[in-house]
């Protein structure tokens, strides 16, 4: 699956507000993708720094196109677990966030990722989640 093909994915399939975060997808294969989500004032919080909300929904959304990415085509995931380590404020001008399957079964997907800051490439957070596929 392409960069692209997993963009299209996610703008035709995911919800609203999710695109609204405005996550774009830079690289994909058989066992990683890597979305950038920009920073603006519709994401921070007090003192300016990207809600852990955003952090959240960015983890959950890059996993599941893992996940897809993992099985090769277009399947319906269901987070079944999510967990989130919020490790420092986030700061800057965009998150990048490189998800990654761990291991894939044939009903539950289990993935890791890792959200660091585009300018610094401080660790932000880190996520792991278990996802149902239908």
């Amino acid at each position: 699956m392409t960069p692209a093909e997993a963009h299209r994915i996610l703008e035709e399939n995911f919800a609203d507000w999710v695109r609204a975060l405005k996550p774009e997808v830079l690289e994909t294969d058989a066992e990683h993708v890597l979305v950038r989500m920009p920073l603006g004032p519709h994401l921070s919080r007090v003192g300016g720094i990207v809600s852990g909300q955003a952090l959240a929904a960015l983890a959950d959304t890059a996993m599941v196109l893992a996940a897809i990415a993992h099985a090769g085509e277009l399947r319906l995931f269901s987070t079944t677990d999510l967990h989130t380590q919020f490790l420092r404020p986030g700061r800057g001008t965009a998150i990048l966030c490189d998800a990654r399957v761990i291991r894939a079964g044939r009903a539950l997907s289990f993935t890791r990722a890792e959200m660091t800051e585009e300018d610094s490439g401080k660790i932000v957070a880190t996520a792991t989640a278990t996802f149902y596929a239908a």
